[in-house]
């Protein structure tokens, strides 16, 4: 049985607390080693019992030889964030969903501690995501410059396009004329993408997706191009500045700052339960098949 967990998360609505503190006892009860991202713990430790061999963790370096899952708690967004502390690591992620939509954190709130017991058993499978790198600029996200979901290029001001050029493996695609751009792995395909008409992707397709923002050509619609390619991105226009974000971090870059993209050397483990494959997730998130009318 799997022993060494740790917890991940940034906040939590007040009715999240019973469902996390049940969490809590599961893995008592089991005899599990906890630990807990530290911030965390500070903003919810008058509010929930914890065990008293609990441990902490701030860093991927605190992390890494002390879990064997990490469960993170919250959203799609809360997952993201743990990128920073698993890397490469291999530390397998369940994703317990306390938000909204959630196709990454798949285990509802009413589903944690059936969830809980398969997982510590071994009853589950792993799917591996991808991860894009940003390999130029180097360290302008500090020593972390991945993505699960997607890298975004935006404009910095509202009153001008943005004029982007990308090239694929060296050759010219497009100038896109938009109010920016995303390169997204499989997963991101359901994220920033998806609500820009971007296609969805099975998260083994070994692929990434170019989706332009807002684009002033009509005619321009996202492209499917094999992962294994390097993308180059400058940008153009009448500001001096644009902006970079690696799913929900941002850094401003000057125009004449050149951008490569290609798939990172490892990737992240998501643990889903046999029972919750990416098809029936996303069935029951867009409601595929549903018909309101009854």
């Amino acid at each position: 049985m799997l022993k060494k967990i740790a917890i991940f998360g940034k906040s939590i609505e007040k009715e999240g607390i019973e469902y996390l503190q049940n969490l809590l006892n599961r893995l008592e009860f089991f005899n599990c080693t906890l630990s807990i991202y530290e911030p965390f713990y500070k903003k919810i430790e008058n509010q929930v019992r914890f065990p008293s061999n609990l441990k902490f963790f701030n860093t991927h370096e605190e992390l890494k030889d002390n879990a064997e899952i990490l469960l993170s708690i919250g959203g799609d967004g809360t997952l993201l964030d743990t990128i920073t502390l698993i890397r490469n690591s291999g530390i397998n992620v369940l994703g317990i969903n306390l938000g909204r939509l959630g196709f990454l954190s798949s285990i509802s709130k009413d589903e944690i501690l059936p969830a809980i017991d398969k997982v510590l058993s071994g009853n589950f499978v792993l799917e591996q995501r991808t991860l894009l790198e940003l390999s130029k600029p180097e360290a302008i996200f500090g020593d972390f410059n991945f993505a699960l979901n997607e890298l975004s290029i935006t404009k910095s001001s509202p009153h001008a396009l943005a004029v982007i050029n990308v090239f694929v493996n060296g050759s010219f695609l497009n100038k896109y004329w938009a109010d920016g751009l995303l390169v997204a792995t499989p997963t991101g395909s359901t994220a920033y993408s998806l609500s820009c008409s971007g296609p969805i992707i099975t998260p083994e397709s070994e692929n990434f997706v170019i989706t332009p923002i807002a684009t002033h050509n009509l005619t321009v619609r996202p492209i499917v191009i094999p992962d294994k390619c390097t993308i180059r991105i400058t940008v153009e226009g009448r500001n001096q500045n644009y902006q970079v974000g690696l799913d929900s971090r941002f850094q401003s870059l000057r125009m004449t700052d050149e951008i490569i993209i290609k798939k990172a050397n490892y990737k992240i483990n998501l643990i889903q339960l046999h029972e919750k494959d990416f098809f029936n997730t996303i069935r029951e998130k867009l409601l595929w098949g549903k018909d309101q009318r009854n």
